[in-house]
């Protein structure tokens, strides 16, 4: 699993930390390829002057500031120009956890402590919890100063990447706001009252691409594709008899068999 180094600095303390991807892709992944032959479809990098096929290796960053008119950077040079400081998680500030919106975590990281960070990260781990508050720092990740939630778990730390605030669009459909009954208030709570269970992770499994990869070994024996057969599950419309409907519904699903 692959890791980056950094350290955590808040006051003068400074945390070595290792941050590993907390994340996988497990989907199944198609190729693209020829109708007529199903050939796949290659892509090539080539010059736009010579018409040559590019390697990776013989490629560079440019930046364009006047019309075909480019300086080259060097992954050393933008490396050069970072301080220590800015290679470093500066924490900022702390806030409430709920206070942020989910829309502003981008990708999320695993953090452990390097030889000598211990003490210091247990310590932040377990302040963080008992306060129930998240850490609001940044770095420069790549060629831009990336903010970062610090957030505390049971079992350890997590490190989130964050958007900043001109990178997350405003709601774009607004909606006018209906009155509710308080009898459909009551009775909407009740609904999700009958459906409250504890978060486990481990009970939500992509059915979607279990049927897909049945469909690619049906495929791949050369048998039928089958239709999925239509649910005649009758929709309510009145808002008060869906609820009672599911309310019941709900407490059948409870029941021992």
């Amino acid at each position: 699993m692959m890791s980056r180094k950094s350290v955590i600095t808040f006051g003068m303390v400074a945390i070595p930390i290792a941050m590993y991807t907390a994340t996988q892709d497990n989907d199944i992944h198609f190729n693209q390829l020829h109708k007529t032959d199903n050939s796949r479809i290659r892509y090539k990098k080539t010059c736009a002057n010579c018409g040559k096929e590019i390697k990776t290796e013989d490629i560079v960053k440019g930046y364009e500031y006047d019309d075909d008119k480019y300086v080259v950077i060097t992954d050393e040079e933008i490396e050069k120009i970072k301080t220590e400081k800015e290679k470093s998680i500066q924490i900022l500030h702390f806030a409430q956890l709920n206070q942020i919106s989910p829309v502003y975590y981008d990708k999320t990281y695993q953090a452990a402590p390097e030889a000598g960070g211990e003490k210091a990260f247990e310590l932040l781990r377990v302040a963080l919890m008992a306060e129930q508050k998240i850490a609001i720092g940044k770095t420069v990740m790549g060629t831009k100063d990336t903010l970062m939630a610090i957030i505390p778990r049971e079992d350890g730390i997590l490190i989130s990447t964050m958007f900043y605030a001109d990178e997350v669009r405003e709601l774009q459909k607004q909606y006018t706001k209906t009155e509710v009954s308080e009898q459909e208030l009551n009775m909407a709570k009740v609904l999700i009252n009958s459906m409250d269970t504890p978060f486990d992770p481990t009970q939500y499994k992509d059915e979607y691409q279990s049927k897909l990869r049945t469909l690619i070994e049906t495929k791949i024996s050369g048998k039928e594709i089958v239709s999925a057969e239509a649910e005649n599950e009758g929709k309510v419309i009145d808002l008060m008899e869906a609820l009672k409907a599911s309310v019941e519904k709900t407490k059948k699903e409870k029941e021992p068999a």
